[in-house]
């Protein structure tokens, strides 16, 4: 049992998508990020459709998770053919095995409202795409003010109505009309009242009686196939035998009779919008010969999945995009104070927040469920406190005492476990979500989860720190903790910028603290055999790396420069250093050149080549590839020198041709040296001997990396 530092905690909703077990879990408050909004919670809404849809899957067992996701299956059968099995069984493993927050139809009120987060106020009543969760940190822009008229309960409908509001905006309806909503659960009931506020006839779809009992109630016409009543024959009926306007599909079925029939039913150039799921095996001739528009809406409308807009707070101009996600939201609760939105007979169950797992036993077992509305009665105060104990502290003195910053996949799959194995003694795990603290925490034996770094950095008992947060706060995080007189561990890269750069230079000047980048392929078992294969040839060296990146869409935080450094800057650096260990001398020239601008290709810098030159006379290339094959391995390294060649294949075989004494060297599991680099670090802070990566290599990769990165930004 976890207990708060201060009293009680936040608590939160998680599913384990591998056994589908629902838990109520206690961690610490979130901080309000910028430009997000930190709500306390009134009331939430476990949405039927889309949540019963996550329970159901997390509760199926292997097998039919893969039958429900063949294109995860797809890309699992890649990896076993590039990484092997052993390492592919450990990451499939490993993603099943995070829980994952359920929820996003939140209400509550604004506690504090983060920089940038304009045009909200302490004290506001809000509804927020935020999860189930006693306090909430929301971006601005997933966020409307509730109008005075409105409840609390009422409002928790919001955002399942945004998503039928942008399917009824996709279908454009004009008074009179006759249209079709084929699945009368929450989003197509609200639908219904969304049309019916448009002025048109509707007629509602669905094999359960009583959610047809509720669209009657919204003045629609009805049809039950449960009773053998013909959808289609219905649907003409409906339209008086011309057809009718248009369809909107908000079912969620691996059938696709929902768009035959939406088809079949249409009148000729009808329109027809899927905001559900459904199959989509489609026959040409139903559209063909109608000219019939098909198409699929996407979530709360204009703005979602856009990271500019959504994490960002970069708003559309009004007069060029008039109904974004947030406005959708205002629409729906200006519609529910005019009395045209009724949810009262959507609200099927309503439990306290602290049998929210009971809840989803009903939600699990009972198919005629709707609305099942949480409420968090308990007092708000009970819920701000950034740490909670997980474990007894560690007492030992003799061996690192270690505080985490992050807690993201990498952190918790490789660097928590590498660290562990090394045998630190885990201390304090730092995440701004607080949650995601206390599930990585508890998994590895922390003794307390926070959401403040700056919390962590200033605990005396605490003497080692590791930074795997978001490439922009290294630099600044690395700096405050070598000044707090920490040893540091940073996830590649060190820095973003020159001034970043100059930042941690003069922090580690004065600190007399071992400084450690992450990078660990140098430290990897064939890597090491490749060094001491090299130690013998005296002349110079040529290297050819090929990294088989994978496409990350532009948009993506790694690909901004402000964020993520870009990924010659994020991912190419492993390379450089790679390159800068096996051939042992200072880097003395460089220069890259990037794909060119093209129509069909993002102008991004992750399709370029790097070529390095060294004081001893050695040079080498790094191709590092966004455009290639998935199922072809993910790095290569090259060595020529002396008449003779070694070759690494993605850390699992090493081949040496014409090496004396040498074949080769394989491994079961790929190992990039995760391990060794965090032994090796731990080691040193232990003992106080030379740092594992001498320091002025670290300055020295980060800095050329830097400087190749801008190059590649002024090519055309």
């Amino acid at each position: 049992m976890m207990n708060a530092i201060h009293g009680d905690t936040v608590k939160q909703i998680l599913q384990d998508l591998s056994t589908g077990t629902t838990e109520l879990v206690e961690s610490p408050a979130p901080i309000a990020r910028r430009g997000q909004l930190l709500i306390d919670t009134a009331v939430s809404l476990i949405s039927a459709g889309t949540e019963r849809m996550l329970v159901d899957f997390g509760r199926a067992g292997l097998v039919a998770k893969a039958r429900q996701q063949p294109e995860k299956v797809a890309q699992v059968l890649d990896k076993v053919r590039t990484d092997g099995l052993l390492t592919t069984i450990d990451a499939v493993r490993s993603k099943l095995g995070q829980p994952i927050p359920l929820g996003y139809c939140n209400v509550g009120v604004v506690r504090e409202a983060g920089r940038d987060a304009d045009g909200f106020r302490p004290g506001d009543r809000v509804v927020s795409n935020g999860p189930h969760a006693d306090v909430v940190s929301v971006p601005k822009n997933l966020c409307a003010r509730i109008p005075d008229g409105v409840s609390d309960e009422a409002a928790a409908f919001t955002v399942v109505g945004a998503i039928g509001l942008q399917g009824v905006r996709l279908a454009q309806p004009t008074l009179g009309e006759a249209f079709v909503v084929t699945g009368a659960g929450l989003i197509g009931l609200l639908t219904v009242q969304l049309l019916r506020a448009n002025g048109c006839r509707v007629l509602a779809i669905d094999f359960d009686e009583a959610k047809l009992a509720i669209a009657r109630r919204y003045g629609a016409e009805t049809c039950n196939p449960a009773k053998g009543e013909d959808p289609v024959a219905a649907g003409i009926a409906f339209s008086r035998g011309a057809g009718v306007d248009s369809v909107i599909i908000t079912a969620s079925t691996k059938s696709s009779d929902p768009v035959t029939q939406a088809a079949r039913m249409c009148r000729k150039r009808g329109r027809i919008i899927l905001v559900g799921v459904t199959g989509l095996e489609l026959n040409r001739a139903d559209f063909y010969e109608k000219e019939l528009v098909f198409q699929v809406s996407c979530s709360y409308g204009p703005g979602r999945y856009d990271s500019d807009y959504e994490n960002k707070g970069r708003d559309y101009p009004l007069a060029f995009v008039r109904w974004t996600e947030q406005r959708n939201f205002e629409a729906v609760l200006d519609l529910m104070a005019a009395g045209q939105l009724d949810v009262e007979p959507l609200i099927s169950h309503r439990f306290p927040f602290d049998h929210a797992p009971a809840a989803y036993d009903v939600l699990a077992s009972e198919k005629n469920a709707l609305g099942i509305i949480l409420s968090y009665g308990h007092a708000v105060e009970e819920r701000h406190h950034k740490a909670v104990e997980l474990t007894p502290a560690p007492t030992a003195t003799s061996q690192p005492v270690l505080g985490v910053i992050g807690a993201g996949n990498y952190a918790s799959r490789m660097l928590i476990p590498a660290f562990k194995r090394g045998g630190a003694a885990l201390h304090s795990i730092a995440a701004p979500s607080g949650v995601s603290g206390v599930i990585h925490g508890r998994r590895a034996g922390f003794a307390r989860a926070m959401s403040d770094a700056s919390e962590l950095i200033a605990d005396p008992a605490i003497n080692t720190v590791a930074i795997a947060t978001r490439h922009d706060s290294h630099a600044s995080l690395t700096a405050a903790a070598l000044t707090a007189g920490k040893h540091v561990f940073v996830e590649k890269p060190l820095a973003l910028t020159h001034d970043e750069l100059a930042e941690v230079r003069a922090a580690y000047a004065t600190a007399g603290r071992q400084l450690m980048v992450g990078f660990n392929r140098r430290f990897a078992p064939h890597v090491q055999k490749m060094k001491r294969l090299l130690a013998g040839v005296s002349e110079p060296k040529a290297i050819l790396m090929v990294m088989n990146a994978g496409a990350i869409p532009p948009e993506h935080w790694t690909q901004d420069p402000a964020v993520g450094g870009g990924r010659i800057i994020g991912e190419a650096c492993h390379h450089i250093d790679l390159m800068r260990f096996l051939v042992g001398a200072p880097i003395t020239a460089f220069s890259g050149r990037r794909m060119g601008d093209n129509d069909a290709v993002p102008t991004t810098e992750d399709k370029a080549s790097i070529t390095l030159g060294f004081a001893d006379g050695s040079f080498g290339a790094i191709h590092y590839l966004a455009n290639g094959g998935a199922s072809f391995p993910k790095e290569r390294v090259e060595v020529f020198a002396a008449g003779r060649t070694l070759q690494l294949d993605n850390f699992v075989g090493l081949k040496g041709f014409n090496w004396p004494g040498f074949r080769k060297q394989s491994v079961w599991r790929q190992d990039k040296g995760q391990d060794n680099c965090a032994a090796a670090f731990l080691r040193a802070v232990e003992g106080g001997g030379e740092a594992p990566i001498p320091p002025e290599e670290l300055f020295e990769v980060a800095e050329v990396t830097i400087r190749i990165a801008e190059q590649l930004r002024q090519q055309g």
